[in-house]
């Protein structure tokens, strides 16, 4: 009897940071179950609560692949703001830089935060979407580390003396809001792969 093709799931990203950090968390012992391509879709930037938004993208994206498709939307939520910049994060970052990132706690005591990642993903432009949410405590500190990956730099979990971006990959990787969410959907998709 021949073996099943791997079912491929097209993860919508032109950042290529992001995809590597993506498939080192999937890892490969999976992969004649499911493999992970990465296609650059353009899509509106919405708004709204991040689950929302994520489910929203995921179905646009499908449209345009017609098939399995995965999206992602991070956000920072401070929560002395009462979650924001939240999924709007990256527009403060390139307006305000890492140092603006800080100056908005300024005022408050509170510089706790949460890291959130949410992946949404549907089967084809027809399926119902699936959401997958990770979440990573933490508090926001003057930027540390590398400046090449986001916010990473002034987001400093609990529990750690580093910042994301100063932490080893593999540390990130076993512990962020992405590993988290990512392990979700990884037990999921395996669950479809077996499925089909």
């Amino acid at each position: 009897m021949a073996q099943k093709a791997p079912m491929t799931v097209t993860f919508v990203t032109g950042n290529q940071n992001k995809l590597k950090e993506v498939r080192a968390i999937l890892g490969e012992e999976h992969a004649d179950k499911f493999t992970l391509e990465a296609r650059k879709v353009d899509l509106p930037e919405l708004q709204g609560e991040p689950e929302d938004i994520a489910k929203e993208k995921v179905m646009l994206a499908a449209r345009q692949i017609d098939g399995p498709t995965l999206v992602e939307d991070t956000s920072l939520c401070y929560n002395a703001l009462q979650g924001l910049p939240g999924p709007y994060v990256k527009w403060f970052l390139d307006k305000l830089g890492h140092e603006g990132l800080n100056k908005m706690l300024a005022g408050y005591d509170d510089k706790s935060a949460y890291a959130q990642c949410v992946f949404a993903y549907v089967d084809g432009p027809n399926g119902e979407p699936k959401v997958f949410v990770g979440t990573t405590d933490g508090k926001i500190v003057p930027a540390r580390g590398p400046t090449d990956f986001g916010w990473d730099p002034v987001f400093q979990p609990d529990g750690f003396e580093e910042t994301y971006a100063e932490m080893d990959k593999a540390v990130k990787n076993g512990i962020s809001h992405r590993y988290r969410a990512l392990d979700k959907f990884r037990e999921f998709i395996l669950a479809e792969a077996a499925g089909r």
